[in-house]
């Protein structure tokens, strides 16, 4: 009989199975499947933070300079980012629960056969050509009523962002490639990218992500508890410091091939490794929290800190900064500071990394 799992075997599998060894973008992108996005650069935008472990020779820009010649989609999954087109095509036709009236599909319509004949469209030349005037937006701000229309047609699959400039989408028609499945294998498979990206994962962090599909595809909204029950069935699973863990099919936590390099890494708040906030405290018993959107005075650890993993245990965090072209990093630590030679000089290396990924050692 094999020896019970235990948090160590799956801390470092946890670790191993996400920090694969660094490989070319289209292989990452595509061993993700998913990769979340976030606007904020503190020193650098999440997705590329994200990137830079998983690729050789990474630097800050190569997703959005490369997306274009990708064969991925900026869409919705179970948060907003990029995802292989096979599995974005899973999630269309989308069925959005907000009804639109009959004079915002033909605004649509008009927009539609507008971009089918520009090609490529950035959202001023629409709303010029269209005038359609202000809303107000969820922070209680004015925005382009054409800016929303391009965001509502792009969720609901009628448009594609094309590529970026200065952070701007452009937009292009975008053609159904119907996936074959029934909804309920489409569903099934979209889960299977959740489990894959994230495993080891609690069970009630399983239940979490499949009630984020809800982004994703919000016309299968009514299928997702029983697809959670069918998977939970299916999945290897097994009880460890009293939850209930589970991960793909065919993959053993306990297995001594994933060994973790002697490296610190300072990962981005939504990397896989940390992004599911109950299994980071499991694994490594404090709690990390993203503070960007907290009011300075109450924040704990700062804007935008940066777990530190250390082998396979994430012990501290770091705040990057660059004046003058020089990366200045402050440190915490969950416990008291370790007085390890080798943690300083891996540490060092790591912000030599962070340097070159950023530009500023090259």
């Amino acid at each position: 009989m094999p020896p019970p799992h235990t948090l160590d075997h799956l801390r470092r599998y946890a670790v191993a199975r996400s920090l694969f060894a660094p490989t070319t973008l289209p292989k990452a992108l595509a061993r993700l499947g998913f990769v979340q996005a976030d606007p904020l650069r503190a020193p650098a935008r999440a997705q590329d933070l994200t990137l830079r472990h998983r690729v050789a020779g990474y630097r800050a820009g190569d997703l959005e300079a490369r997306y274009p010649a990708l064969p991925i989609e900026e869409d919705f999954f179970v948060n907003y980012g990029f995802v292989q087109r096979p599995i974005h095509h899973l999630m269309h036709p989308r069925t959005p629960r907000a009804v639109w009236p009959a004079s915002r599909h033909k605004q649509a319509r008009e927009v539609l056969a507008f971009v089918r004949e520009r090609g490529i469209v950035r959202p001023a030349e629409v709303d010029a050509h269209f005038d359609h005037g202000s809303v107000t937006n969820w922070f209680g701000g004015n925005s382009k009523a054409s800016t929303q229309l391009l965001e509502g047609m792009h969720y609901r699959g009628m448009l594609r962002v094309a590529r970026r400039e200065g952070g701007q989408r452009l937009y292009a028609v975008r053609e159904h490639q119907p996936s074959g499945l029934s909804p309920q294998a489409a569903l099934e498979a979209l889960v299977d990218v959740i489990v894959a990206k994230y495993a080891p994962l609690p069970a009630a962090s399983l239940g979490q992500l499949v009630s984020h599909l809800a982004g994703g595809v919000p016309q299968w909204r009514d299928q997702r508890q029983a697809t959670l029950q069918r998977t939970r069935a299916r999945l290897p699973s097994a009880q460890v410091g009293g939850v209930l863990w589970l991960w793909p099919d065919g993959e053993n936590p306990a297995s001594k091939r994933h060994a973790v390099p002697d490296q610190v890494r300072l990962l981005a708040p939504f990397d896989p490794v940390v992004w599911d906030r109950r299994r980071f405290e499991l694994l490594w018993n404090w709690a990390y929290r993203f503070e960007a959107y907290t009011p300075a005075p109450k924040r704990l650890r700062g804007h935008y800190a940066l777990p530190l993993l250390w082998h396979d245990q994430a012990i501290g965090w770091a705040n990057l900064s660059t004046q003058g072209g020089v990366l200045t990093p402050d440190v915490g630590f969950a416990g008291t500071p370790p007085k390890d030679r080798a943690l300083k000089v891996a540490l060092d290396e790591e912000l030599q990394r962070m340097a070159v990924f950023l530009g500023l050692g090259a």
